[in-house]
């Protein structure tokens, strides 16, 4: 008897509002509530000063115990002021009294703050693989957000802790895919008779328990950088795949890189019955897409794209897979951020780029690249906003926290889980051409 199907915590209108309010507030660079209290319920002064209205009480994200919020987890200790004149030296002092004993990883969406600090810069997989190269250090800072932090844990060793200094940076695109409406759909798909026909591939931003699904059905996980590889090899396999959780990577994958056809790619939605398709419509399809997508590349429009080629005289437009169809279709460039990266290094002085990919990175070019015209592709600003949670105090309060002995925020992922989640990993590093990138 296939499990009743449970609603995803996003369609529940007071968590909604609540995770609005919380990105907003780190976009404004509102104070969180640093002090724990006996309540999961805080006020933001801040917000209350400026009108006449009562003070909400607002469940902030990272400071209390609803288990509905992006993590749910409680703050264990006070941070120090984002105002703190100390906190370089202080960050520079914890690191220096942990010596090798620590290792710090930094995502290259990460703040410039924190990047300060990072023993190596990388996509996730790429972190995921330095932090497992580093068996002698006993702490794994990961400057990420919590399913790299997973990655981490799965691949180092039992006598590593890998640490988040902020649990509630979280992915709004991993947590498109609750392991309940991922197996609802498996089991949907077997009761259609399909599923023996059907290989799942999960994208490297998905949570520990997605892998490991992925895993017990002969999966394999891909990054940006070897989809091409991933789907190639599980339609080899199988006829049909199910691609998890970012459906623009899996349609420009498919369309772009293999010469698919649009119409073989359906959308699953899991909060419709049956995905909202039809048996029909499954039994034509090639790709069966999550309906799962980025909220910082998902921003990208065509819009942006003409303007872009209409104000800057000669420019290339180049862009993460993770962009909408229609977007990735008329850029000048494709790829995963190292791949941006790389281009931007490698292009002539005076070539002229607009960006289609986090802010945090694409400042950081524009600085390191400055004899080459570097803008954002959006005017609107699109940080990460759950990556950016992770800054300078959390980074502070961790590495203080080690240094006197205390390990705050672990992250340890289930045995069982871990396991099967390894399979779908190994599977992808047994896969022919480059896999070690993001």
């Amino acid at each position: 008897m296939r499990r009743s199907s449970r609603r995803c915590w996003i369609h529940d209108p007071t968590t909604m509002l609540r995770l609005c309010i919380g990105a907003a507030a780190a976009a404004l660079g509102l104070r969180r509530c640093a002090r724990p209290r006996a309540s999961s319920v805080c006020e933001d002064r801040q917000v209350s000063a400026t009108t006449d209205r009562p003070a909400l009480p607002l469940l902030v994200l990272g400071a209390g115990t609803d288990l509905h919020t992006e993590r749910g987890v409680e703050c264990p200790g006070e941070l120090p002021p984002a105002s703190d004149p100390d906190l370089v030296a202080r960050a520079r002092a914890a690191k220096a009294a942990l010596g090798d004993s620590v290792f710090v990883l930094g995502h290259h969406y990460q703040r410039d703050e924190v990047i300060e600090f990072a023993d190596t810069t990388g996509d996730s997989f790429k972190l995921a693989k330095e932090a497992a190269a580093r068996p002698d250090a006993a702490y794994i800072v990961f400057c990420g957000v919590h399913f790299m932090a997973e990655s981490a844990d799965i691949l180092t060793s039992e006598t590593q802790t890998v640490v988040l200094p902020d649990l509630a940076a979280g992915c709004s695109m991993a947590d498109m895919a609750a392991i309940e409406q991922v197996e609802d759909c498996w089991d949907e798909l077997v009761e259609l008779g399909l599923a023996e026909r059907v290989v799942p591939v999960t994208y490297m931003n998905s949570s520990a328990a997605i892998k490991a699904f992925t895993g017990r059905h002969g999966g394999t996980i891909c990054t940006s950088s070897n989809a091409k590889t991933a789907l190639t090899w599980a339609l080899d396999q199988k006829s049909k795949v199910l691609f998890l959780p970012d459906q623009h990577l899996g349609r420009n994958t498919y369309v772009r890189d293999l010469g698919g056809a649009l119409d073989g790619c359906v959308v699953w939605d899991p909060h419709r019955p049956m995905g909202g398709l039809t048996r029909a419509q499954l039994e034509a399809a090639t790709m069966i897409l999550w309906r799962g997508h980025c909220s910082v590349h998902g921003r990208f429009s065509v819009e942006a794209v003409e303007a872009a080629r209409r104000d800057i005289p000669g420019v290339k437009v180049i862009v993460h897979p993770e962009c909408r169809h229609e977007v990735v279709e008329l850029a000048d460039e494709v790829g995963s951020t190292e791949k941006i990266i790389a281009t931007i290094a490698a292009a002539p002085p005076g070539t002229q780029w607009a960006v289609g990919t986090e802010l945090n990175l694409v400042r950081r070019l524009a600085a390191r690249f400055p004899e080459q015209g570097i803008a954002f592709l959006e005017k609107n600003v699109c940080y990460c906003s759950t990556m950016n949670r992770i800054d300078l105090p959390h980074l502070v309060w961790a590495l203080e926290s080690l240094a006197a002995g205390r390990v705050v925020n672990p992250i340890h992922v289930d045995p069982d889980v871990a396991h099967h989640a390894r399979v779908a990993l190994d599977q992808m590093l047994a896969l022919p051409g480059e896999t070690h990138k993001d």
